[in-house]
């Protein structure tokens, strides 16, 4: 069942309205609105919506399967995502014997978070679902072994992305883990992508390759404003304090029918340094507090 509530099981993790510890608000330089972020956006653009269409929740993408195995969850476990969306990290986290919270800033967010929430049976406590900021998280310092930002960091502006690497290293246990995840790879954008793109209008295929790539996808023009590298998560993290910090890149099987040249040219570009550090589009990154 979901909550709004403080758990019994983990004292002092939740302080309503406040978190103890936690630093008041900050201003930011700007911040993308709530309420672009809809329904539609949850079951038709962001990652894993296929899947998500496809199981209620109960199945993840291979991104973010790859991003919770990382994460290294174990029972009994306090596991926050911060920026929940539909809330299947939820689900997958509950599942495995942890204590699942989930923040989001989105109403809609809160809702089908909520939802998917009321269908898990056996979840080793309470699912919390809130509706909070990334950048005032309302749980207690020292709080938690877990903290995933799948897909969200690309969605704060740099100084509230500080912030809230700020907010995630305060409530994380003594070593706790931090994972995150994000897409496209800034370095594929504007370095690779306009290769790629003049290749693809040498054959014909230009429509489906805008000058701006982000046009490929239209909703995130309004989303995306802090896409990262994999040396920008890396750095990032280090700069909030978090200790062996690793970051990567990795791409989805894509499943194409090529020629044999363009089958070599994939996997130099996408398999050997320092070609991979630009053609490769998912970015991860892990650290401990």
């Amino acid at each position: 069942m979901p909550t709004n509530s403080p758990p019994a099981n983990l004292p002092a993790a939740i302080n309503q309205p406040a978190a103890v510890g936690a630093s008041p608000a900050p201003r930011s330089s700007g911040a993308v609105p709530s309420d672009l972020y809809d329904e539609s956006y949850f079951l038709t653009v962001c990652e894993g919506y296929a899947e998500f269409q496809s199981g209620e929740g109960a199945y993840l993408s291979s991104r973010l399967a790859q991003a919770l195995a990382v994460a290294g969850v174990a029972p009994g476990m306090s596991v926050l995502d911060i920026g929940c969306g539909r809330g299947e990290i939820l689900r997958s986290t509950a599942a495995m014997g942890a204590r699942a919270y989930g923040i989001d800033y989105a109403s809609v967010a809160v809702r089908l978070s909520r939802k998917v929430a009321d269908g898990i049976e056996g979840a080793a406590g309470p699912i919390g679902v809130y509706q909070a900021s990334a950048l005032y998280l309302p749980f207690a310092t020292d709080s938690l072994d877990r903290v995933l930002m799948l897909d969200i960091v690309e969605h704060l502006y740099p100084d509230e992305l500080s912030v809230a690497y700020g907010e995630a290293h305060r409530v994380l246990k003594p070593g706790g883990r931090i994972v995150v995840h994000t897409a496209p790879n800034r370095w594929y954008d504007r370095y690779a992508y306009p290769l790629v793109r003049a290749v693809r209008v040498l054959m014909g295929q230009g429509d489906r390759y805008p000058r701006n790539p982000r046009e490929i996808i239209p909703e995130n023009l309004h989303v995306h404003v802090n896409e990262q590298s994999a040396l920008s998560l890396w750095r990032g993290l280090t700069s909030h304090r978090f200790r062996s910090v690793r970051s990567w890149l990795s791409t989805p099987p894509q499943h194409r029918r090529e020629n044999p040249a363009f089958r070599i040219a994939r996997w130099v570009l996408f398999e050997l340094p320092p070609f991979s550090w630009f053609f490769e589009r998912e970015v991860f990154a892990v650290g401990e507090k």
